[in-house]
């Protein structure tokens, strides 16, 4: 049975990657900062027997994030999924950003990953998949930046653009594959209620992507619909 494990598994879009994987068959490890607040995510454990289960999981929260990892130790993890993130709080514009959001906003967005990535890599290194997937955004796309604004959010997502980069660099003898992953428009609090895609129609169509993903693909920026994306 392959296993994942997926951070801000609660709503949104990690809550229906919880879903499908958990309908897949997979091995399902569900994070979130308050399980018991998480009725979604608990009637899909709980229906699950067993098969996915629920860690409660502050992604700013490093000795949060090595304590589960001590806990799962002895499990190999197939996919690791970084999909926790937050989006700036308002449009910020030159001369008023709000530099304490920013800050937060780089600690769940960027350093979050990162950290998880250090404390769960020997997990993902023992799998067969041996898979590493971060949600980022077209948003954090240099190239594609066509106008402006959006500092914080854009930056979050481009530092992490450059993490994933490296660590596909550096993780490559240890045959793990690494890939950032934009998720589209989809209807969710983050993307709010005017977006393109329904949240299933974007877990799925990157639940294909992962599926695909070979070594070769280490190290791409890609949409979930498959298209690679400049940086």
């Amino acid at each position: 049975m392959p296993s994942v494990l997926i951070t801000g598994a609660n709503r949104g879009l990690g809550l229906e990657f919880a879903r499908q994987y958990t309908a897949d068959g997979w091995r399902v490890y569900a994070c979130c900062r308050r399980p018991d607040t998480a009725a979604d995510l608990l009637a899909i454990a709980g229906g699950s027997e067993g098969q996915t289960t629920i860690h409660s999981l502050d992604v700013v929260d490093h000795g949060q994030i090595a304590a589960l990892a001590k806990e799962l130790w002895d499990d190999p993890i197939d996919l690791l999924l970084n999909n926790a993130g937050v989006y700036e709080p308002h449009q910020t514009h030159l001369g008023k950003i709000d530099f304490a959001a920013w800050a937060n906003l780089l600690a769940v967005n960027l350093l979050a990953p990162t950290r998880i990535v250090e404390c769960f890599l020997d997990n993902v290194a023992r799998s067969d998949k041996k898979q590493i997937a971060c949600l980022s955004s077209q948003m954090g796309s240099i190239t594609d930046n066509k106008s402006g604004g959006h500092y914080l959010y854009r930056s979050s997502k481009a530092a992490l653009n450059m993490v994933v980069k490296s660590l596909a660099l550096d993780l490559h003898d240890r045959g793990v594959t690494v890939v950032a992953l934009d998720p589209g428009w989809a209807r969710t609090d983050m993307g709010g209620a005017d977006a393109d895609l329904a949240p299933a129609d974007s877990v799925s169509g990157m639940v294909h992507v992962l599926d695909g993903l070979k070594i070769g693909d280490s190290g791409k920026f890609l949409s979930y619909n498959d298209a690679q994306l400049p940086w």
